[in-house]
């Protein structure tokens, strides 16, 4: 009975642990999404005239960041 409980905790512990990546997965290509937006808004502006190179360039470095921390996977979903 002691070894089915054991197995019984490891499966959950392992179900928990495999949600909680793929909810920091899904965080990270919101957050993707939410910069790429950024950086089409930003680079929008500044060619209408209502926006500067220096937020483009801002938008462009967030976004690289998170591309370096997290992957580019958003990119390609």
């Amino acid at each position: 009975m002691a070894g089915f409980l054991d197995r019984a905790k490891e499966q959950a512990q392992r179900g928990l642990t495999q949600g909680k990546q793929k909810i920091d997965e899904v965080q990270a290509q919101r957050a993707g999404g939410d910069l790429l937006k950024r950086l089409g808004a930003a680079y929008y502006a500044e060619r209408r005239g209502s926006g500067s190179p220096e937020a483009t360039q801002q938008a462009l470095q967030a976004l690289e960041s998170h591309i370096a921390a997290h992957g580019d996977a958003f990119l390609h979903s």
